[in-house]
């Protein structure tokens, strides 16, 4: 007998198009695989209510004789970084607690009308600012994995996105929305051992999703697999006239077009990857890596890629410089939290609400915005880091002449235990040394996973493409999925 939350994105959708299983089947099962995972802490609000009016929907229009829906029957989860229109959507933090807005993110709207259902809202890092999902007002989420050495400690998911990762690897969800700003999307998916991808910037519409840093946000799918994100990243993709980043393009047919053959494509290597003290793991893998992709018809050829020692440093000027901007939207006034102390002013009200609402990353990346964009500072922080944004993406325009998609490691490491790194945020910055460079470029990047560690912790292989070019990204990784033929998966212990 099929177990139903065993299925990824497209074997529920063609088996609910073939009638193997009605859609109300599948979203029960998953309705109560979410119920049962409450120790990993990756669903903030829960909606089985709209779950499961999207399977009414896909099984009565199915009865009917009608085409389905792309992805009817498909229950998925929903990071709380994106505005869902009568559900609580607090980007996990305080300020926003009690919120619900009265509008639908362009990105979850588009996945509705796609027949996808919604399971509820996940856990994130605060406001998106983290790599471990240990900065959320609602605590923090625990990755489904354990360390198979005898060790138990809770293990961090990634960030931002950790709801979404460890709810896609606990089979609790078939597939979730992520953003990713610096590898918000990326690196929670190497530390849980399944796939995701950061689209092109502008591919994605950024209206009703929360604003950390707006020239680097962008919404993208993660799931099981390859295909799995390219059927998702279809249905989330297209033009907004609401958003002015974003991209008047025809959306491609990714999912139709993937091919594992790189007969005739060059894949490039930056030699600045190779970073001081890299476990010899993701070395290895690294190596493995290319040597997949030599057997799935591609030309290795090493690239210099000279700014990128320059990009985590101009990431952590730029990001906070942009959140300061937009969260000073968060006062008090017109929605979430107020905190009035008697007798106090205006000034004294927004002190109170920000000291009370804000965690301490997300002071700590408002403070350091705040003071780089000061008068004094600004031309000395901001305008040098927006130079050296310019110099990485004139880096990556060289290595495309030399290449058609770009290899390295997805993180500098498995997942760490929870608290591990809370205590230094600049070795907790360091997971998003290879993920950022793509990031500030704006280019397609995505993770798939290549193999686990001694510990039997997963481990994540990074492709990076061109501008517009998810298709070759997604073509590379699934050449790599085919070659790892990666399927281990954590025991349940929740």
């Amino acid at each position: 007998m099929t177990i139903l939350t065993d299925l990824g994105i497209r074997q529920i959708r063609d088996g609910v198009r073939a009638g193997e299983f009605s859609a109300r089947e599948v979203a029960d099962a998953f309705i109560v695989a979410v119920s049962r995972a409450k120790p990993l802490n990756a669903f903030l609000v829960e909606t089985p209510d709209h779950a499961i009016a999207a399977a009414n929907a896909a099984d009565a229009a199915r009865a009917a004789g009608e085409a389905l829906k792309p992805l009817a029957g498909v229950p998925i989860g929903m990071k709380d970084l994106f505005c869902t229109k009568s559900v609580p959507s607090t980007a996990a933090s305080h300020i926003l607690e009690g919120f619900t807005p009265t509008y639908e993110s362009t990105v979850s709207q588009k996945l509705w009308d796609a027949g996808a259902g919604m399971l509820g809202k996940l856990n994130m890092d605060q406001f998106a600012m983290g790599s471990s999902n240990e900065t959320s007002a609602f605590g923090n989420v625990v990755s489904p994995w354990r360390r198979n050495d005898g060790g138990n400690a809770a293990l961090a998911p990634g960030g931002s996105s950790g709801g979404s990762s460890a709810a896609v690897a606990a089979r609790i969800a078939p597939g979730a929305t992520g953003t990713d700003t610096g590898g918000s999307i990326r690196q929670p998916a190497a530390f849980t051992g399944i796939s995701g991808i950061k689209p092109t910037y502008g591919r994605c519409s950024r209206w009703g999703v929360i604003a950390f840093a707006s020239s680097l946000d962008q919404a993208g799918p993660m799931a099981r697999d390859v295909r799995d994100c390219a059927i998702m990243l279809e249905a989330m993709t297209g033009f907004d006239p609401k958003d002015a980043t974003s991209l008047n393009l025809p959306v491609p047919t990714w999912e139709a077009n993937l091919n594992a053959s790189l007969a005739g494509k060059r894949v490039g290597v930056p030699r600045e990857y190779r970073v001081d003290g890299m476990p010899a793991e993701i070395e290895a893998l690294w190596q493995q890596g290319i040597e997949w992709l030599r057997d799935a018809g591609a030309e290795v050829v090493e690239v210099s890629l000279p700014h990128t020692k320059y990009a985590l440093p101009a990431y952590y000027i730029i990001a906070p410089a942009e959140a300061s901007s937009n969260l000073a939207r968060y006062d008090g006034v017109r929605y979430g939290l107020r905190d009035l102390p008697d007798g106090a002013n205006l000034q004294q009200m927004y002190a109170a609400t920000r000291a009370d609402g804000f965690g301490d990353e997300v002071k700590r990346r408002i403070l350091i915005g705040t003071y780089v964009l000061s008068a004094g500072f600004y031309d000395a922080y901001y305008t040098q880091a927006q130079k050296v944004r310019t110099l990485i993406a004139r880096d990556f325009e060289a290595a495309w002449e030399k290449c058609d998609v770009l290899l390295t490691p997805t993180a500098p490491s498995a997942a760490f235990a929870l608290g591990e790194k809370q205590a230094d945020p600049l070795a907790m910055y360091l997971n998003d040394v290879f993920t950022v460079p793509a990031s500030l470029a704006g280019l397609p990047a995505m993770s798939v996973p290549g193999g686990v560690d001694a510990a039997g912790l997963p481990l994540g292989l990074q492709i990076i493409g061109k501008p517009l070019d998810e298709q070759s990204v997604l073509d590379a990784a699934l050449a790599i999925e085919e070659r790892a033929g990666f399927v281990a998966r954590p025991h349940a212990w929740w």
